[in-house]
């Protein structure tokens, strides 16, 4: 007898991926609340804009290094009791942010909750991907592209006003009830049983040649932004990070013990999916520090003025998420990421051509635009790559695209402040915000171009009738 998939999601597994989304929600939002900050934290913590930075970056690199491990993780571990601590090491980290006398202990408490989000947001992921009918997929991933996008959106909107109105450390009080709600809500509807590793064992050693090589990339472009493009500590770092990267291919195709199925990235349009995920989280993420920065430094504007010129481009977008989810469960990738392209190359473009002119006004219009283009292919991407993967390969799946996706935001964070930094080095804090915003958006630009062309390169049929490999 043939099996039939089921065509609806129990309420069970809808409110278990809302609990699980609300504890992403909470740890990506408080990391671009922190981008406004960045001006206030200078002036009371006596650090530098490389230096403060780092809440950023570094929370971002070890939220890439906890999800590497979690093609291993989810296996092994039930989804409750994961879910759960996850949860505890995010209050605690918040604690140490709140009652933080020095940025030491600030950014301790930030890797923290970076631990707590490299947790949460492959496991939502999971959830969706092995619980969600395939007919309902690319709406589902299309919510939870919501969480993951909108947070960084609201984030300086969230933090702007309470750093005006009251102070910094107020972001991390209005966590504290919300992840109450959440430990209730996810500890009564999560269910289920891990899947299991079987004889393997987790491969210590690829995850501290995957950090390492991670680590020395950030640590470039840190280094450009301390002392300059032609300084030796840059290509120092670069040269390193090219010799790592090696190791790592050697150990990826010859090591024993592997930190999630390679295998996978022999599959093309797996591959280009990746290419766009990566591609649009870097630019998400890096514009969600630029842009308040740019507001603040060179326009004159608060930290409250420059969180809400970014929430209306976050209500518009996530909007757009779902409805872009339910195109492509009707006619496939195609049509909704090559819409992504267009509008976010547009954008790009238009920052890059007026930034000089540019308003308060001006970039959140402008911002409306790159969300619509960011929304409408983010979710399709991890949607349509994890069609490609079937059985235990959605958990690697899912651990790949959701590692990438912080990397991308980690290296889009300290590439662009790498660039206005080094820029700062020469010329005053506003005149170089403006020519180190000006390059960022055009490389931007020009590297989302490149990535509407490999889109269009390959395609993938309707969901519904997508055929998967085993």
């Amino acid at each position: 007898m043939q099996h039939v998939e089921p065509t609806t999601v129990p309420t069970s597994t809808k409110l278990a991926i809302a609990a699980v989304g609300m504890l992403s929600f909470v740890g990506i939002l408080v990391e671009t609340s922190m981008n406004v900050t960045f001006p206030t934290l200078i002036k009371t913590m006596g650090v530098s804009l490389d230096t403060v930075q780092w809440l950023t970056t570094a929370y971002l690199l070890v939220v890439t290094i906890v999800m590497s491990t979690t093609a291993y993780i989810l296996k092994r571990f039930n989804p409750r009791p994961l879910f759960l601590c996850a949860v505890g090491i995010c209050l605690v980290g918040g604690l140490m942010c709140l009652f933080a006398p020095t940025f030491a202990m600030l950014l301790t408490g930030r890797l923290l909750q970076a631990v707590a989000t490299g947790i949460s947001t492959p496991l939502m992921f999971q959830i969706i991907l092995t619980r969600v009918p395939r007919t309902q997929l690319g709406v589902y991933t299309g919510f939870a592209s919501v969480i993951v996008s909108l947070a960084p959106a609201l984030g300086p909107t969230y933090g702007g006003v309470l750093t005006s109105l009251w102070s910094w450390r107020a972001i991390f009080i209005g966590i504290v009830p919300l992840l109450a709600i959440i430990a209730i809500l996810g500890g009564t509807t999560i269910k289920g049983k891990a899947a299991g590793v079987g004889s393997l064992r987790f491969d210590y050693l690829g995850m501290i040649i995957l950090a390492a090589l991670f680590a020395g990339i950030v640590f470039a472009f840190n280094g450009a932004g301390t002392n300059g493009w032609a300084n030796g500590h840059f290509w120092f770092w670069v040269a390193g990070s090219i010799v790592v990267a090696g190791v790592f291919w050697f150990y990826a195709r010859h090591g024993a013990r592997k930190l999630l199925d390679y295998r996978i990235l022999r599959r093309p349009v797996l591959r280009l999916r990746l290419f766009t995920y990566f591609g649009l989280q870097f630019i998400n993420i890096g514009l969600s520090l630029v842009l308040p920065l740019l507001a603040q430094t060179v326009l004159g504007a608060s930290a409250m003025s420059a969180g809400l010129m970014l929430l209306p481009g976050a209500l518009v977008g996530a909007v757009c998420a779902p409805i872009a989810g339910r195109v492509y469960d009707r006619v496939g990738a195609t049509i909704p990421l090559t819409f992504s392209s267009v509008m976010a190359c547009l954008a790009l473009v238009l920052l890059w051509v007026l930034t000089d002119s540019l308003t308060v006004v001006g970039i959140a219009i402008l911002y409306v635009i790159l969300r619509i283009g960011f929304n409408s292919g983010f979710g399709v991407a991890i949607s349509d790559g994890s069609m490609q993967v079937s059985g235990r390969q959605k958990a690697d799946q899912n651990s790949l695209f959701s590692m990438m996706q912080q990397y991308a935001g980690s290296l889009g964070t300290s590439v662009m402040s790498a660039i206005i930094a080094a820029f700062t080095l020469t010329m005053t804090a506003t005149r170089a915000t403006v020519l180190g915003a000006k390059v960022d958006f055009a490389s931007y630009s020009c590297s989302d171009s490149g990535c509407s062309w490999r889109r269009c390169m390959h395609t993938s049929p309707t969901p519904s009738r997508q055929i998967i490999n085993k």
